[in-house]
């Protein structure tokens, strides 16, 4: 038999309490519960070293991606951090104020606005993403590549059918 996990022993005790229920679903989503507290924790780490709040990253790191000129609109930035209006607004102020972004004319459209990444921005993003990785990559160094792959493929179709 394989190891028990914490997951293990919950499930064991709800099925000698009640044997009646299917706890399969808890032996999945529990352990995803559980992974996604530590995870959490280790992202902020990552973040909190690289001076960074996790929704600065959150808007950093969409305007890194983006490439050059590392510019998206605030609506984009809006699709890709799903935060309301004002709270966008608010945070793109701050990180003005920090020098991270600046905003400048849409010269398609004067009368909009783009957020560019300024250098500073782009170097604090770059050393949080290298630190990000390289903590992930020891977070799941108990599975092969196979087996990572394997589990990507799974979230991937479970995420999707939360997406239908």
């Amino acid at each position: 038999m394989t190891e028990a996990d914490e997951v293990d022993r919950i499930v064991g005790a709800w099925n000698t309490q009640r044997p009646d229920l299917d706890f399969s679903p808890l032996e999945v989503l529990s352990r995803m519960d559980r992974l996604t507290r530590l995870l959490d924790r280790a992202r902020r780490d990552v973040f909190r070293r690289s001076d960074l709040e996790a929704w600065e990253w959150d808007v950093l790191s969409a305007l890194r991606r983006a490439g050059a000129p590392f510019q998206l609109s605030p609506k984009q930035l809006l699709q890709q951090t799903l935060v309301s209006s004002g709270t966008m607004t608010n945070r793109i102020d701050r990180l003005v104020g920090r020098r991270f972004v600046r905003r400048e004319a849409d010269p398609a459209d004067g009368r909009s606005i783009l957020v560019t990444l300024t250098d500073d921005g782009r170097i604090r993003v770059d050393a949080a993403i290298t630190r990000l990785v390289d903590v992930e990559a020891d977070l799941l160094q108990g599975l092969s590549r196979g087996d990572r792959d394997r589990l990507a493929a799974l979230l991937r179709k479970l995420s999707l059918s939360f997406d239908a």
